[in-house]
């Protein structure tokens, strides 16, 4: 499947500019094993890169002018980078614009492009095709105008990018799993540091399997933007009861309980939520690296009951996916995944129950909602790379 979105990308490059493009880059998607909503609350994350990619072929031209050609749908734009970058209604563009508008702003040399890109990571499941195309963008400017940029800046810029021109206030998570992802490895990832580590990801006879609710996130920028407002507020009703507390991490759930009237129930919900998930993470990371997949799968339920009914970024057919999973056995745990509102449940499953799980679910979805079940088996991959 990689081979043929390299390929059919290059080839319509080729068409629609009469020349081959002189690079050719990946962009994966990515998943994130647990540690949800916690990557904007200074909390640890599980992430991992997967064989879902969009790729760019990209030119350099010798004047200012731009051409971005979005194949999958059919549309281009086109603007000179001596214009004055603004956010514009074709939202695709704004991840390019606003990449861009990253490097100008901090001084960098460019000239003019001709870009390409397509995708197979679905849009809309919660597997980060947004960070796929921001960073991956800035990663090919940066190889081709020699810009020496760190992966870091890299990941931190596509973060700047959703804040500014797209409006998602998100944590760093995406962008991260997206720049430094291996092959068969989870990453841990310190949202407050950017310290990290990989935990080897080989799960035996288990895989990660993805089922798309087909539910488009149509709440995801809005829920999104106030959470983060809602916790950004009890965070700072419990540092002025306990000043020790400097952020969400060294904050306990007893401190939580203890504020409960105070808080009021919603803000109480929310703070719950991610102290647990804070821990629920570090628990996971241990369980992966000493092979106790069912402790992991049980992290995963707990995790989706707490978005479900804590953070309330889960919706009905999620819930149905997950609580319908749990029935069936070699199923070790699941959850809904990404900001929530729609988008995909992870699963966990035996590697000899996944053909009975794909079943049982999608007859039982569709004759719940009229909808087919849209299946994703997907494995762990290397991050942004070159491919030409």
């Amino acid at each position: 499947m990689k081979e043929e979105l390299i390929l059919k990308t290059s080839n319509h490059f080729a068409e629609r500019f009469n020349t081959p493009a002189t690079s050719i880059f990946l962009s994966p998607g990515r998943i994130n094993i647990i540690g949800e909503h916690v990557d904007y609350n200074d909390g640890f994350v599980l992430p991992a890169a997967i064989d879902k990619y969009i790729c760019f072929a990209i030119s350099p031209v010798q004047s200012d002018a731009c051409v971005l050609v979005a194949k999958d749908l059919d549309e281009e734009f086109s603007f000179n980078l001596t214009d004055d970058l603004k956010p514009v209604k074709q939202m695709w563009a704004n991840f390019i614009l606003g990449g861009l508008h990253q490097l100008k702003q901090k001084g960098f040399k460019m000239k003019g492009f001709q870009l390409v890109f397509s995708s197979t990571i679905p849009i809309g499941a919660g597997l980060s095709s947004s960070a796929a195309l921001e960073c991956g963008l800035i990663y090919a400017i940066n190889d081709l105008f020699s810009l020496r940029i760190s992966k870091q800046d890299i990941a931190l810029m596509g973060q700047q990018t959703s804040h500014t021109f797209v409006g998602v206030k998100c944590g760093i998570m995406d962008q991260f799993a997206c720049v430094f992802g291996k092959k068969d490895k989870a990453i841990k990832l310190d949202c407050t540091t950017l310290d990290y580590s990989y935990f080897d990801a080989d799960l035996d006879s288990y895989s990660f399997l993805l089922l798309d609710s087909n539910v488009k996130h149509e709440h995801l920028t809005s829920g999104y933007n106030v959470r983060r407002e809602e916790v950004e507020t009890g965070l700072e009703i419990i540092k002025s009861h306990y000043p020790e507390v400097m952020s969400f991490r060294s904050c306990t759930f007893s401190q939580v309980k203890s504020l409960r009237t105070e808080l009021g129930e919603n803000l109480f919900k929310r703070c719950s939520f991610v102290v647990k998930e804070i821990q629920r993470v570090n628990e996971a990371a241990f369980s992966i690296q000493n092979n106790n997949f069912e402790k992991l799968g049980t992290l995963m339920f707990e995790t989706h009951q707490g978005l479900s009914k804590d953070y309330e970024v889960s919706c009905t057919e999620l819930d149905f996916l997950v609580e319908k999973a749990m029935d069936i056995p070699g199923v070790l745990g699941a959850r809904m995944m990404g900001g929530g509102f729609g988008g995909c449940s992870i699963n966990l499953v035996h590697q000899e129950s996944k053909d009975e799980l794909i079943e049982k679910l999608s007859s039982l979805y569709i004759e719940k909602f009229n909808v087919n079940l849209r299946v994703f088996p997907i494995h762990i991959s290397d991050g942004l790379c070159q491919v030409q």
